[in-house]
C-alpha cells in the first residue's frame, strides 16, 4: 500500500494532511512557521517534524514510511539554492517533491487546471499557470514585497502607533491597542523590532481589520490602502489572461468585502485547498481528489 503526504510551509504555520491511496484522509497536523527565511537547518527540522507529527497519528510505522510520496510547498523555495539545498536533505519517504508555496495553492485551487491565485496571508503573491508556463506576481518577501498582506498591515498598525507615542499623530483606538502590547513604551517595541519576523507583524492584521470595521480612521486607512494593492493584484492577473482567478489564505475573505464589486465579479470560488495541491504535487491522482470533494 502506499501513501501520499501533502506539506503547506507557510510564514505563520506548516499543516500537513496524509492519505491512503484512495484519497481517504488518515490524518492531518499542524506546527509552526517552516519558510525559506528561518534557514536550511531549521527548514528541515520543522518539516521532519511536521511530517512525523502526521505519520503518528496516522498509525504509520517505520516501515511505512518508504512507501510515502510527499509534495511540500514551501514559501519562499525559489530564493537562491534553497530548493536545491533541500532536495539534498535526507527525507525518510519513498519521493519527495518541492515546490513553491503558491504552486501548491494554484494546484489545489484549479485542481491541476489552469487558473491563478492570488494568495492573502502573512505575505501576499499572484500565481497565474497556463498549461506548463506559470508567472509569479510579487511575492518577493517582506518588507520590499507583500503589499495587502497580513505583515504589511501589522507593519502599517506599528509606524502609526510610534508615531502616536512620540506625537507626530494623535492617538487612535487602535494606535492604543499596538502600543497596549508593549505597555506603551518605545525601547520595547524597538526592542520587538529587532527580532521581529513577519509573521509577528502579521499577528497584529486581526487587530487592524477589527478596529477598521469598528470605524477606526487609522485602520480604515491601512485598510483601504490594502484593498487597492489587491485590486492592483487582481487586475494583474485577468490582464494576464487566466481563465479563472481564486483569492486564498488566511486574510482573504476579511478583505473580500473591502474590494469593489466588479473586481470582486472576478474573483471564483477554489476547488481545493493548498494541502490538495501539494498532494497532486506528490503524485495523488486529481480524480482521486475530486471523487473525496464530491466533484
Amino acid at each position: 500500500m502506499s501513501f501520499f503526504l501533502g506539506i503547506d510551509a507557510g510564514g505563520t504555520a506548516t499543516k500537513a494532511r496524509l492519505t491512503a491511496a484512495d484519497g481517504r484522509v488518515l490524518a492531518e497536523a499542524s506546527g509552526g512557521p517552516a519558510n525559506a527565511r528561518i534557514g536550511g537547518d531549521a527548514l528541515h527540522a520543522q518539516l521532519l517534524t511536521i511530517c512525523a507529527d502526521a505519520a503518528t497519528a496516522a498509525g504509520l510505522t517505520g516501515d511505512d514510511l518508504s512507501t510515502v510520496r510527499c509534495g511540500m510547498g514551501i514559501a519562499g523555495i525559489n530564493r537562491m539554492g534553497m530548493k536545491a539545498e533541500m532536495q539534498a536533505r535526507t527525507f525518510p519517504y519513498g519521493a519527495v517533491q518541492f515546490s513553491s508555496d503558491a504552486m501548491i495553492a494554484n494546484l489545489g485551487a484549479h485542481l491541476g487546471g489552469d487558473g491563478a491565485i492570488l494568495i492573502l496571508g502573512t505575505g501576499s503573491v499572484g500565481l497565474v499557470k497556463r498549461g506548463e508556463d506559470s508567472v509569479s506576481i510579487g511575492g518577493y518577501g517582506f518588507p520590499i514585497s507583500d503589499e495587502g498582506s497580513g505583515a504589511a498591515l501589522g507593519l502599517s498598525a506599528i509606524r502609526h502607533a510610534l508615531r502616536a507615542l512620540d506625537g507626530r499623530t494623535r492617538p487612535s483606538p487602535l494606535s492604543q491597542a499596538v502600543t497596549r502590547e508593549f505597555d506603551h513604551a518605545i525601547p520595547r517595541v524597538i526592542e520587538w523590532m529587532d527580532q521581529a519576523a513577519p509573521g509577528d507583524y502579521a499577528r497584529f492584521a486581526p487587530l487592524v481589520m477589527d478596529y477598521a470595521e469598528n470605524g477606526d480612521e487609522i485602520a480604515l486607512s491601512i485598510v483601504r490602502d490594502a484593498a487597492l494593492h489587491v485590486e492592483r493584484f487582481i487586475e494583474t492577473i485577468v490582464a494576464r489572461g487566466a481563465p479563472r482567478c481564486v483569492l486564498m489564505g488566511g486574510l482573504a475573505q476579511r478583505m473580500k468585502p473591502w474590494l469593489r464589486q466588479r473586481i470582486v465579479a472576478q474573483i471564483d470560488e477554489p476547488l481545493g485547498d493548498a494541502l490538495d495541491g501539494a498532494l497532486i504535487l506528490a503524485g495523488l491522482p486529481v480524480t482521486t481528489i475530486r471523487t473525496r470533494r464530491g466533484l
